[in-house]
């Protein structure tokens, strides 16, 4: 048994101790969507501080705790606030609430992000399902000892975003017409915005929009047999697209005024799931 699972176990155990809930959807919210999670059917809370040996977001705006409740009918915990590679955990400690999340009984992965666009055809505001990812710029969170009570050393991620997710979403943002891009996400380290070259790399490596979290989660996942999918609200133009400067704050702004769109696109979608599996 690898230390990593054997932490694991104890984040587990401690969960079990405090919280009888099992959830068959795991949300994580992104910067600026935390709000989501005070809307739904509250069960219970778990703030990060008390689980031992759990890593704790130092990021203005996320809460830091684990929500359960529901979703409709459908059973769910949240993350209202995820840790970040940039503020200096190891790549293990940022998949540690995604491994934990899985033990608790979550099946799907629904993930978000707030990101920046580098796609001249995206506007801030608009919604982004991912299709696909670009994660070689961090470090794979399944580099070192392969603990194979999680998964197979060697992963497949030929459908890391599972097509049947992606249809569900598809067909729930149409029937409430919201508009919905599609395209590949690219997770860079951060906590820098990128410079107007590097979004020009990216949009050439076939990316459309860029983030600093969401992709290493994802990887993980799917290293434990979950299906992923996953939304970013695009918060602004790359850098060098336009003139304006970019700010934590217009990320921020721009995620409040499409707050009530999000809001109507995450449950429907996790009711659709719901019933699918």
């Amino acid at each position: 048994m690898t230390k990593a699972y054997e932490r694991l176990l104890k984040c587990y155990q401690c969960f079990k101790d405090k919280i009888n809930f099992k959830p068959e959807v795991a949300l994580v919210l992104g910067s600026g969507l935390g709000d989501y999670a005070d809307t739904i059917r509250v069960e219970a809370v778990l703030d990060y501080h008390d689980i031992e040996g759990f890593p704790v977001s130092t990021v203005s705006g996320h809460k830091g705790r684990f929500v359960f409740g529901y979703v409709g009918d459908v059973p769910v915990v949240i993350m209202q606030g995820r840790v970040h590679y940039y503020e200096g955990y190891s790549m293990e400690d940022v998949v540690l609430p995604t491994r934990l999340m899985k033990m608790m009984g979550a099946r799907v992965l629904f993930l978000t992000n707030a990101s920046g666009s580098v796609n001249y055809d995206y506007k801030a505001g608009d919604f982004m399902m991912i299709t696909d990812q670009i994660s070689n710029f961090v470090p794979s969170p399944l580099i070192g000892p392969n603990e194979e009570m999680l998964g197979e050393r060697f992963s497949d991620m030929s459908e890391i975003y599972r097509k049947d997710l992606c249809e569900i979403i598809r067909g729930a943002a149409a029937d409430l017409q919201i508009p919905l891009q599609e395209g590949t996400y690219i997770q860079l380290s951060g906590p820098n915005f990128e410079t107007p070259h590097e979004v020009k790399m990216c949009r050439i490596l076939g990316g459309d929009a860029v983030g600093m979290s969401t992709a290493c989660e994802a990887i993980a996942a799917n290293h434990m047999g979950m299906k992923v999918c996953g939304i970013s609200c695009i918060s602004n133009l790359g850098c060098g697209m336009t003139d304006q400067p970019l700010s934590a704050e217009e990320v921020k702004e721009t995620a409040d005024r499409v707050a009530p769109l999000f809001k109507q696109l995450i449950t429907e979608s996790i009711v659709r799931i719901g019933k699918m599996i």
